[in-house]
Order: structure tokens, then C-alpha cells, then sequence
């Protein structure tokens, strides 16, 4: 791991950098607290410290010299375990990750793939990535260089540990692509009646199909991520407004307060305005592998 003393004083040097759009740095000085998000596909390596991500009933640890790969909109818990704490994130463009494949004529890879994983990180992956960062030492080249080293790092994925997954992302007729449909569309839709057959006609399956393949790459049964993202929005709501707890869980979609405030304390640990209230103010991390 010689690339990452390197890497560590550079994104020390460059934490707020808005330079690459596509990137973002994370730090902290101390362990945060767990914090529910809705990820969107990136790749996430840590410099230095540890963080965890929670995803349904699984538990993924990843820290120094490893990465997080997430292929479609997950809603994960994440929070530093070890401070202090550098990380940094690149999102996944579908239509690199197409060109590529189409380009190199890589396999596709088996068409059921998990959409989150963590591998240690090669030093053929490390080494456009230092290159990356040290490109903000030199604004000049930004234009000239970033978007070449950004379309060498997927490569690596593509070809590395979990470049099946990665593959996944810019094939439109995958499986994966079909999930991401009915994920798109439980989210716009979390607060309404759910009926598992209209998620799996977006998706274009068979109801059967439908929950294997999206179970597959989410872990959990489509009402289980609809019950995750309503659980994730009310708790953001409520960290602005901790008193507004009936209203808010008739806003996600709950027909009653006693219902909301049963699911909510079953996944969070403690009743919605207790739980908002200790949130606020406390040191959060971003949930989004970073």
C-alpha cells in the first residue's frame, strides 16, 4: 500500500475540493454517528481510519486500502468507526461504464450480481487515483487530463475484483438495469400504496422474477426497501423539525402515528422525536460509502 500515505496528504491538502465535479473527499476527526442515505452508484476508497455500512441485515466494514462498490440507489446506513478518518468517492457514470465495455468487448459477467461489495484495493487501482488527486495541485491539466485517469480508474473496476458488478451498470438490458428501473420508482413513489406487481411491471419481470433478482441485488424484499426509504426520509425530516412527528409519519406514507412510531423505533433504537432530538447537533458522516 505505498500509494497511500501519498494519497492521505493529498486529500488532507484537497478536502473540499470542487475542482471534479465527479469526486468527493470525506474526513473526520471523530468516530460519527450512524446516518440512513440513499446512495447513488459510486466507488469509495479509504486513505485512512474505518467506516461501516449497513445495508438491510448486512454489515460491511471496509478501512484503509479498501473499496465499496455500489451499483444502484441503496438505502445504507453508514458512520466512521475509526478517526480520524479520509475517504474518497467517485461516482459511477453509466455511459463510461457502457462505452468501455462496447469498446474493450469485456465480458459481461453473470447477469445476477450483489449491488454492494467491498475488496481490498490493487495498487494498479491506487495509482490513477493518487494521479487523480495530484491533478489538483495543477489546475492546468484538470481539462486536459482528469476526464482520461477518471476513464482509467473504471477500467480497473471493470477488470478488477468487482468488475461484474461495475459491467452491470452500463449494460441497459441487465438485470441490474431492471432493478434500477423499480428502485427509481419505489422512490418517487415511497409514500403511496405499494403494490409489489407495478414495481415488477417497471421492472419489466414476472412478480416471481422480480423478487428473486431484486432481493439478489438489495438484499431485501422490495417492501422491505420501500419501508426503508419511507424510515430514511421521515428521519431526515425529523432532524429539522424533531416536534412534527404525527405529521411527518402521515407525509411518508404512514396511516397512523402508532404504526410509524413501532417501525421507526424497530430500526432506528428509539421513538422518532427522542431519536431526532439526540441527532441534533451530534457529528454525522455523508451515508454515501464516503
Amino acid at each position: 500500500m505505498s500509494h497511500l500515505p501519498e494519497l492521505q496528504r493529498l486529500l488532507t491538502r484537497h478536502a473540499d475540493q470542487t475542482a471534479l465535479p465527479s469526486v468527493v473527499v470525506k474526513s473526520s476527526e471523530h468516530p460519527t454517528e450512524p446516518m440512513p442515505a440513499i446512495t447513488d452508484p459510486i466507488f469509495a476508497l479509504v486513505a485512512q481510519g474505518a467506516k461501516r455500512a449497513i445495508l438491510g441485515d448486512t454489515v460491511y466494514d471496509y478501512g484503509a486500502g479498501h473499496y465499496l462498490v455500489v451499483t444502484v440507489e441503496m438505502p445504507v446506513t453508514a458512520h466512521v468507526v475509526e478517526a480520524p478518518y479520509l475517504g474518497l468517492g467517485l461516482r459511477l457514470d453509466p455511459a463510461l461504464i457502457a462505452g468501455l465495455v462496447l469498446e474493450t468487448a469485456a465480458e459481461r459477467g453473470p447477469s445476477e450480481t450483489p449491488g454492494i461489495a467491498v475488496s481490498t484495493a490493487p495498487d494498479d487501482l491506487l495509482d490513477p487515483v493518487v494521479r487523480l488527486m495530484r491533478l489538483l495541485d495543477h489546475p492546468a491539466d484538470l481539462p486536459v487530463l482528469a476526464a482520461a485517469i477518471e476513464r482509467e480508474i473504471v477500467w480497473r473496476l471493470i477488470t478488477g475484483a468487482q468488475g461484474a458488478m461495475v459491467r452491470q451498470i452500463g449494460l441497459a438490458d441487465s438485470r441490474l438495469a431492471q432493478i434500477g428501473r423499480s428502485i427509481r420508482w419505489i422512490r418517487q413513489h415511497y409514500a403511496d400504496l405499494f403494490r409489489v406487481e407495478d414495481a415488477a411491471r417497471v421492472a419489466g419481470m414476472s412478480v416471481t422474477s422480480f423478487h428473486r433478482h431484486f432481493r439478489a441485488v438489495t438484499t431485501m424484499t422490495p417492501i422491505q426497501y420501500q419501508k426503508q426509504v419511507r424510515l430514511q426520509e421521515a428521519r431526515a425530516r425529523l432532524i429539522a423539525a424533531p416536534h412534527d412527528v404525527a405529521a411527518i409519519g402521515y407525509a411518508v406514507g404512514y396511516e397512523s402515528p402508532s404504526q410509524f412510531s413501532r417501525e421507526y423505533r424497530r430500526m432506528f433504537g428509539a421513538p422518532p422525536g427522542a431519536d431526532a432530538v439526540r441527532l441534533q447537533g451530534m457529528p454525522r458522516a455523508d451515508a454515501v460509502g464516503v
